[in-house]
């Protein structure tokens, strides 16, 4: 599902983010990305859905070469990909039904289906009483229930996550954890950045962790492996 075959990432400030990383992630897998600060997590997730080129290497994600990808085919690629952020990303004057069914309007998806899918996926994340709500009505679990259902609902093979419980309370970062558990668990290939230990160590998973841009661990049901 994801490969990267010697991926190196330079910036234009000189900064190396990746420095010759090797690493596959198979169909179905759940792997939490974990490291310090500015080891190069979010560039390593970034790459992925090619909001950032690697300067050498070669990255597949589901049997795509993203490197060599025209730009014309990338939104074709992200199709494929959901992506749920730490700040939500919510649009403020959409409704949550809104929010969710723009990610199908876009690809000018049918109505009928919209509806389908958006209430289908409100009702996988317990949010189907709050579909004419506006994210601003919400609380934080809740606006990151809806940053979830908008990442599923074109039914994509991989999930990215990148601190998906950073700004939650415990008890609400739990319940995110047990939803991504759940889209785990129904076939979809999961990959969360985190530092959030007590879930790592609660939920065994895969575990790659990076440090200066170079995976120093990758465990099949690894530990956080750092002091808070």
């Amino acid at each position: 599902m994801i490969e990267m075959n010697d991926v190196w990432k330079t910036y234009k400030n000189g900064i190396k983010a990746i420095n010759g990383i090797d690493v596959k992630i198979n169909k179905g897998e759940f792997v939490y990305i974990v490291g310090p600060s500015g080891a190069g997590k979010s560039t390593f997730m970034r790459m992925m859905y090619r909001e950032e080129k690697p300067t050498s290497g070669k990255i597949i994600i589901n049997g795509k070469d993203v490197g060599k990808m025209k730009n014309k085919n990338v939104p074709k690629l992200r199709r494929d990909i959901g992506v749920v952020f730490q700040d939500f990303k919510l649009l403020p004057k959409l409704t949550v039904y809104e929010n969710v069914a723009f990610a199908l309007e876009v690809i000018e998806e049918n109505k009928t289906v919209i509806r389908k899918r958006v209430m289908d996926v409100l009702s996988l994340v317990n949010l189907k009483n709050k579909a004419r709500f506006l994210p601003d009505e919400l609380s934080g679990g809740e606006q990151q229930r809806v940053s979830i259902a908008r990442a599923i609902v074109n039914n994509p093979v991989i999930l990215l996550t990148d601190e998906p419980t950073g700004n939650l309370d415990p008890d609400t970062a739990w319940e995110i954890m047990n939803l991504l558990d759940e889209i785990n668990n129904r076939g979809t290939t999961v990959l969360m950045a985190t530092h959030n230990k007590d879930i790592v160590n609660s939920f065994r998973k895969r575990v790659i962790a990076i440090e200066d841009g170079l995976i120093s661990r990758d465990e099949a049901r690894g530990e956080y492996g750092y002091e808070d």
